[in-house]
């Protein structure tokens, strides 16, 4: 069957983002992603990705404002989130209270950017809250002087987070903002397409970022960077790994054919930071050695880290565990998601594609 998986149809137009795979290119409404990573914050990007331009003094102000005031759960959704199963993944937590959320405000198409911004501030603080309720510690309040980002850590850990942390997580979470039609953003697009509201729309690209073969946690750039610590030999490893034929985890990319821009922006990123954490420090280390010997095992192929491989490595220094690597991407992906929604309802079409019927007729 030909474009199985829709893989090379064109579904829609849009401003928010274009990626360019043979160059090596990630565009954010016309800015140049890996640029905008290291000069702007998680707040000034967002902004950008919703109203289609970069904010000025007031304007980043106000955005800081409404999402600060936005950050803190009703008493009616922590009960919710607490009387969840212990046995419930993160994933289908997010995917349930938001869903709930649409009985807290007046949530109705044609979705507007202040329904965006108040579904952005509660994702990290669900995550945070259930994290510390299976833990047994009480949650902890939401701060008004911190950062998005500086906030969700804090949130996570009772404490304020270390600069170099999170610069690297900021850097990270503003790479992973949008990235064109994904599987998620499609599945928002869709639902957003039948006049449904932002909530379900958003409820459905949790359940779609759900999936292992999109939002899954980099567990095996995890174990790569803990095998070759233990060994304090990177070279020994990695070439023992090609020697056996296997993958090298975090390296290649579907999309990009060349370097993956985010993972550029990330490491210079960590190279401003460098010195602060072991952790990064290795990432960096263990990059040039894999990429040297990756073009000596597989000359020609251009296997170079993707951002996978970094995210692992700010997970790590972190100590974040890998169950809450693919909630984290999507409190940063629900940027990108709801700048779709907002997209296709100016100027909605309902999708409604066809299907090849290959069965038999009686």
């Amino acid at each position: 069957m030909e474009h199985k998986g829709l893989k090379g149809i064109v579904a829609a137009e849009t401003r928010i983002s274009h990626i360019d795979g043979e160059n090596g290119h990630l565009i954010y409404r016309g800015y140049d992603a890996k640029e905008i990573a290291g000069n702007y914050t998680f707040e000034e990007v967002a902004y950008l990705l919703w109203y289609g331009h970069m904010p000025n003094k007031e304007e980043l102000l106000w955005l800081k404002e409404e999402l600060r005031k936005n950050r803190v759960l009703s008493e009616e959704m922590k009960t919710i989130i607490t009387l969840l199963p212990s046995s419930m993944d993160l994933m289908s937590v997010l995917r349930t209270a938001i869903s709930a959320e649409s009985g807290y405000g007046e949530y109705h198409f044609p979705p507007t950017i202040s329904q965006a911004i108040k579904l952005t501030a509660i994702i990290p603080t669900i995550i945070a809250f259930r994290k510390r309720t299976l833990e047994g510690v009480a949650d902890v309040s939401p701060r008004s002087d911190l950062s998005h980002v500086e906030n969700y850590l804090y949130m996570l850990t009772g404490e304020v987070p270390q600069f170099a942390h999170a610069q690297a997580l900021e850097t990270y979470l503003i790479l992973t903002l949008e990235h064109g039609m994904n599987a998620s953003t499609f599945s928002a697009r869709v639902t957003a397409s039948t006049e449904s509201d932002i909530v379900s729309a958003v409820t459905s690209a949790i359940g779609t970022m759900k999936g292992p073969l999109h939002g899954g946690a980099p567990s095996g750039v995890i174990e790569l960077l803990d095998e070759i610590s233990l060994a304090n030999n990177a070279e020994k490893v990695i070439r023992e790994k090609l020697d056996r034929g296997e993958k090298l985890m975090g390296f290649g990319h579907r999309v990009y054919k060349t370097h993956d821009p985010r993972a550029i922006a990330l490491k210079a990123k960590l190279k401003e930071l460098g010195g602060q954490d072991d952790w990064l420090d290795l990432a960096m280390n263990v990059e040039n050695i894999a990429i040297t010997l990756l073009e000596e095992f597989k000359s020609g192929r251009s296997l170079y880290t993707n951002v996978e491989f970094y995210a692992a490595a700010i997970m790590k220094a972190l100590n974040l565990n890998p169950e809450l690597f693919t909630p984290t991407f999507t409190a940063s992906r629900i940027i990108g998601w709801t700048a779709h929604v907002l997209e296709q309802a100016d100027g909605n079409t309902i999708y409604r594609p066809e299907s090849n019927y290959i069965g038999e007729i009686h």
